[in-house]
């Protein structure tokens, strides 16, 4: 939790379905507002603890106390996922050398690559389902990047071993769990040293705000980083609108039943998915919302198959209440490694045989 923030009596004891409700509130008194207030000032009265927005705001603070809680340490809220990205490689010294998965999230990719063009970091690409590979990379290392489940891949690192060994070799390890959320996977109980997320994609849930976070574990060494995130925000002015977290923690509370909507009808479609003529490969691995689909007949077939649904919406994001799908390696920054006629489909909370029926007579075109 944010430091300084109350906490719910006895958060210990509730589940994090539970907490998702109860956390981020102010305390109760007779004819207060039940939900977090939503603060649109720029400045403050001299002599209190934060006096320009710049550098605190209590929207930010009710959101950064029940993520953080959530993900069990000290969270602070950013301008967009892009912006906790760069948070979180701004503790990477210059010239230092990182280790990171060779197909990852397109603007990972894309700033790691502008870094190694500048001179400013080198880069060890790795596979992060091969274990030793990833350990042996990380000999000098100062920093390893992992996200797990892999964006759009959907391939799933062995944490625990990987965090245990960045720790024991003193690489300053990240994990970016936009993809798990905190309610089915937590990298600082397995040692991550820090977590990102873009709060656009399930934390908000919405598809209406751009958000990202950053998550240090409460500890020395987390509250020293943490503090070192903090200055990076305030210098860079990569500031979150209070707006923008108000509805992000509005949507936080309702992120179990999506979660657990989602991964159900995602089982389902995947299974369903596997028999279909028009599919040759179904990633997915048994948990979470995003199933990638590789379509028969290439890139054409598959750019077919967007264009073609009515219920799931042909778009650029994921974790959102409607389903969406999109052919990754149109983007130009997308990594070869994905294939041209891979599909991520982003499950949402319609009715899993709609869902189904309008992929297939999209598939049934391709």
């Amino acid at each position: 939790m944010t430091p300084g923030q109350p906490e719910h009596p006895d958060t210990d004891r509730l589940s994090p379905a539970t907490r998702v409700v109860a956390l981020g509130r102010e305390e109760a008194a007779p004819g207060q507002q039940v939900g977090a207030p939503l603060v649109l000032s720029s400045t403050y009265h001299a002599g209190g603890d934060v006096m320009y927005a710049r550098s605190g705001n209590p929207t930010w603070s009710a959101f950064e106390q029940a993520l953080g809680n959530l993900e069990g340490g000290d969270a602070l809220v950013l301008a967009s996922g892009m912006a906790a990205v760069s948070a979180a490689l701004s503790l990477l010294p210059h010239g230092g050398t990182v280790v990171a998965p060779d197909a990852a999230y397109n603007g990972v990719v894309a700033t790691l690559e502008a870094r190694e063009a500048e001179g400013a970091a080198t880069v060890r690409r790795v596979d992060v389902t091969d274990t030793a590979a990833v350990i042996a990379a990380l000999d000098g290392a100062d920093l390893l990047w992992l996200e797990s489940p892999t964006n759009p891949l959907l391939e799933v690192a062995d944490l625990p071993r990987l965090l245990g060994a960045a720790h024991d070799q003193g690489v300053l390890s990240v994990v970016d769990n936009t993809f798990a959320t905190p309610l089915l996977q937590r990298p600082l109980e397995h040692g991550a040293d820090v977590v990102v997320h873009s709060v656009t994609k399930y934390l908000a849930g919405h598809s209406d705000v751009l958000l990202g976070a950053v998550v240090t574990a409460s500890t020395p060494a987390g509250r020293a980083l943490h503090e070192r995130v903090v200055t990076h925000r305030t210098l860079h002015g990569a500031i979150a609108g209070p707006m923008e977290v108000w509805l992000a923690l509005r949507g936080l509370r309702t992120l179990h039943l999506r979660v657990e909507r989602a991964q159900a009808s995602a089982r389902e479609l995947a299974t369903r998915l596997a028999s279909h003529r028009a599919v040759t490969r179904v990633r997915h691995p048994g948990w979470g919302g995003i199933v990638s689909i590789e379509v028969a007949g290439g890139a054409d077939a598959a750019q077919r198959l967007c264009e073609s649904t009515h219920l799931w919406v042909y778009s650029t994001s994921l974790g959102g209440v409607e389903s969406q799908l999109e052919r990754r390696r149109r983007i130009p920054s997308e990594p070869p490694q994905v294939p041209e006629n891979l599909v991520r489909l982003s499950v949402g909370i319609e009715d899993v045989d709609d869902l189904w029926n309008d992929l297939s007579q999209a598939l049934d075109r391709a």
